[in-house]
């Protein structure tokens, strides 16, 4: 029998339910058993976890981990990619497809999720939309979804030709997958390394344009009206493909998107003389786009924030820029800069952070029983301390790779612990 774990005087917020509480949560068997103060669950639990101070939230999911295996192991593991999860507050993770084999078949599926991968948070994969996620011919959909897959994406690879796009939003919709699609128009971004600007154009550096995103989000947009399907934009980055997606919030079609925190952070202007820790696809964008992404927070057009953590080896950064590998870590920042810059910077409501790591996550995806803190619910927690103060030395990082662009900053807010099924799996 799994010990009971007692969470003790946190304020307790919860979004979906609308609890904002200094409570008490009692989790026993890998659920919530109880919510309420001490004459409600005292003296029951095995173990008590003090809260006092903290915010007390149910447990982050990031939709966009690339864990890299099967096959590239010696960039990170799903033992390595969920410890860092855990430190990051992450209590799920949803897996892209772009292993080595790449995840189009319930096989792999399956030995992403098996115990033996040592993983420390909930593993969900998103497997590929076409098979070896080539655009050509499409993945089995309804064996993908019976092994465990949650969604479908070619991820770097998006999928180009109208017809197999509107094919794989078709039989999305018929199994209950959301299409996630990388938007980039690969025929205008080959040979590009950043922004299309004029950092760009002084650093000698081929750029892309804004277009190449928006323009797919635009005929995605049109393909999820045609087929009623759920598509979800990952990683948008342009003001543009944002006002897209603004435009039929409310207009019948269900259409999701997601941002990183470098987006909302960083610009081209930080790429500095060539600074690899910056190449990352999509690409940093002008200051007026992250001007965007910040208001499509704070005005709830962005629905959540996902990190695209992206590990690589020191061998793949430390090249000359246009021959780096595009990506960075971000599982261990994502929480400390949304509340440095959207939380104490913007002013945005704890609660809307909570719903941009928990609640929305969970309900794009379709995760029943998480994202959301009720008696019988998942007892995935994740408790911060939002005023405290720390620096992030990347030598002590979770993950198997460096590539950050945040070493040594100092942030305002951090994760204190992590509780996956009742079971405290990380803690400062």
């Amino acid at each position: 029998m799994q010990k009971s774990l007692l969470i003790k005087g946190g304020r307790v917020i919860d979004p979906a339910s609308g609890l904002d509480d200094v409570t008490d949560l009692l989790l026993r068997n890998g659920h919530i058993a109880a919510i309420g103060p001490d004459r409600k669950v005292a003296d029951t639990a095995d173990e008590t976890f003090s809260a006092r101070g903290l915010i007390v939230a149910p447990g982050f999911i990031d939709l966009h981990v690339h864990l890299r295996e099967p096959g590239q192991s010696y960039k990170e593991s799903i033992t390595t990619g969920t410890e860092a999860a855990a430190a990051g507050g992450f209590t799920s993770v949803c897996a892209m497809p772009n292993t080595a084999p790449v995840n189009d078949s319930a096989e792999v599926t399956a030995w992403m999720q098996s115990p033996e991968r040592g993983a420390v948070v909930n593993v969900f994969p998103i497997a590929a939309a076409t098979k070896g996620s080539q655009g050509t011919e499409l993945s089995d959909y309804r064996a993908l979804r019976r092994a465990g897959a949650v969604a479908i994406t070619d991820d770097g690879k998006p999928i180009l030709e109208d017809h197999i796009m509107e094919e794989a939003l078709r039989l999305a919709a018929k199994v209950g997958f959301p299409v996630i699609q990388h938007a980039e128009d690969t025929r205008v971004t080959a040979g590009a390394s950043m922004n299309a600007g004029p950092v760009s154009f002084r650093l000698g550096l081929r750029g892309w344009p804004n277009d190449a995103e928006s323009s797919i989000v635009a005929r995605d947009i049109d393909l999820a009206r045609r087929t009623r399907a759920h598509l979800h934009v990952a990683h948008i980055s342009t003001a543009e493909a944002l006002h897209a997606v603004e435009r039929v919030r409310h207009g019948g079609v269900n259409v999701t998107c997601e941002v990183t925190p470098h987006h909302f952070t960083l610009i081209d202007e930080n790429i500095g003389e060539y600074d690899t820790h910056y190449k990352m696809n999509p690409p940093l964008r002008s200051a007026e786009d992250r001007e965007a992404m910040i208001k499509g927070l704070l005005t709830g057009t962005i629905d959540c924030i996902a990190t695209d953590h992206a590990p690589h080896a020191r061998h793949e950064k430390e090249v000359e820029f246009d021959r780096a590998s595009f990506g960075i870590t971000g599982l261990e920042t994502a929480l400390a800069i949304a509340l440095t810059e959207l939380h104490h910077k913007r002013k945005m409501p704890l609660k809307r952070i909570i719903e941009l790591f928990s609640t929305n996550p969970a309900r794009i995806i379709g995760l029943r029983g998480r994202g959301i803190i009720e008696e019988g619910a998942h007892a995935d927690i994740t408790i911060f301390n939002p005023n405290a103060k720390w620096k992030l030395d990347v030598r002590q990082s979770k993950s198997r790779s460096r590539n950050t662009p945040f070493d040594g900053v100092n942030f305002m807010g951090r994760p204190v612990a992590t509780v996956v099924a009742g079971r405290l799996v990380h803690a400062l």
